[in-house]
């Protein structure tokens, strides 16, 4: 039996350390946060892809156990086991119920790849569309419902896994663009994802999937800074979509959050960061992701202000988000938890922040996020 470890969580204290980089007026929110550790001592690290509507958070380890692993505040890491064809797996996204999605490889690149499904930890391959080899699993809904991609370079499209089943998503805008890969899918059944315009081999289009109704819509891109082209990596499920809009599908990249009502707007970056990208959403709005300059610079906008990840922790902490290029944060949970990478003692571990107080705490409860935001604003 492999062995594994749970390194010791770096919790702060429960108390707020000061207003951070707000507003006027307008403390920011604090975090406690714990390091997810490694599975397997001799692993060089882990990396945190992605967190349940509840607070599963999953990842992958690298090293030598190369493996994905699921963790919960009250049950620590529990490594998922690697499908034996595919010695290389990786969680993306998992659901309340005790399952994660995500991929299988043979090699550390990802070369092969599968994808596979954990349920309460027992492996298998989800199903592939009839000619595929190849294929992958991003995010799950809570009616476990998956989606992601089969196939590769020009070849590859969208695909929704459900029920045994493998299906192509071929749904089109009224312009004729179509997905190639789904990113995220919220519990109504809106998938999002990163698609192409058959007008314009430059373009990268962000669409959003009504697999419900089955309607593809853009959700353009921020045109007011001369960028074409968007991706959508994540929807709430109250239908905020979240990404990087840029020009071609890279220069200039700044986040957005795109809502049907009101379109698609910029999200202020980063103090520090020339670009960036918005990777996780939750349905208070709130929104993580990853800012670029020398050092990757993790962030949190929560409607009103944009903050970096290492200002809202315990400067005591020993945690390093901000000075590496390894940090990043990736998925937000319903109660505002974060899942991310950052570097502790010199070595790359995913973490997960919890704010300060804890959801289920005497101050936290029966307030939820909202409220608690609008307290310490008050």
């Amino acid at each position: 039996m492999a062995r594994f470890r749970v390194l010791s969580a770096v919790v702060c204290l429960g108390v707020f350390w000061g207003s951070g980089p707000a507003g006027a007026g307008t403390p920011a929110p604090q975090y406690n946060i714990f390091d997810l550790g490694v599975i397997d001592p001799g692993d060089a690290g882990s990396q945190g892809f992605g967190i349940s509507s509840g607070g599963v958070a999953v990842g992958r380890t690298l090293g030598v156990s190369n493996q994905g692993f699921s963790w919960t505040l009250g049950g620590g890491l529990n490594p998922l086991p690697n499908l034996g064809s595919h010695p290389f797996g990786a969680a993306n996204d998992a659901n309340d119920t005790g399952m994660v999605v995500g991929t299988g490889a043979t090699t550390f690149f990802g070369s092969g790849a599968v994808p596979l499904v954990w349920n309460n930890g027992v492996v298998s391959q989800l199903p592939l569309v009839a000619g595929q080899t190849v294929g992958r699993a991003n995010a799950v809904n809570a009616s476990g419902v998956a989606v992601g991609s089969n196939g590769g370079g020009v070849g590859e499209f969208a695909v929704i896994y459900d029920g045994g089943t493998a299906t192509a998503i071929t749904t089109t805008t009224a312009n004729g663009e179509f997905m190639t890969t789904a990113y995220g899918i919220n519990d109504s059944g809106l998938v999002v994802g990163s698609g192409v315009d058959p007008n314009n081999a430059a373009v990268t289009v962000g669409l959003v999937y009504d697999s419900v109704n089955d309607t593809m819509v853009s959700v353009g891109a921020l045109t007011g800074l001369g960028h074409n082209s968007a991706i959508a990596f994540d929807v709430s499920n109250a239908g905020h979509v979240v990404g990087p809009s840029s020009l071609n599908g890279g220069v200039g990249s700044t986040p957005f959050i795109w809502t049907e009502a009101g379109g698609i707007q910029a999200i202020p970056l980063v103090a520090g960061a020339s670009s960036a990208s918005a990777r996780g959403v939750n349905s208070d709005g709130w929104v993580v992701g990853i800012g670029s300059s020398a050092f990757a610079l993790p962030f949190l906008y929560d409607g009103a202000n944009t903050y970096l990840l290492q200002d809202l922790i315990d400067p005591g902490s020993g945690w390093d988000l901000s000075m590496n290029t390894s940090s990043g944060a990736l998925g937000i949970s319903e109660d505002g938890s974060i899942v991310g990478t950052g570097v502790i003692n010199g070595e790359t571990h995913a973490f997960v922040m919890i704010l300060v107080p804890e959801p289920g705490s005497a101050v936290f409860a029966g307030l939820g996020l909202a409220a608690l935001v609008r307290r310490r604003r008050g």
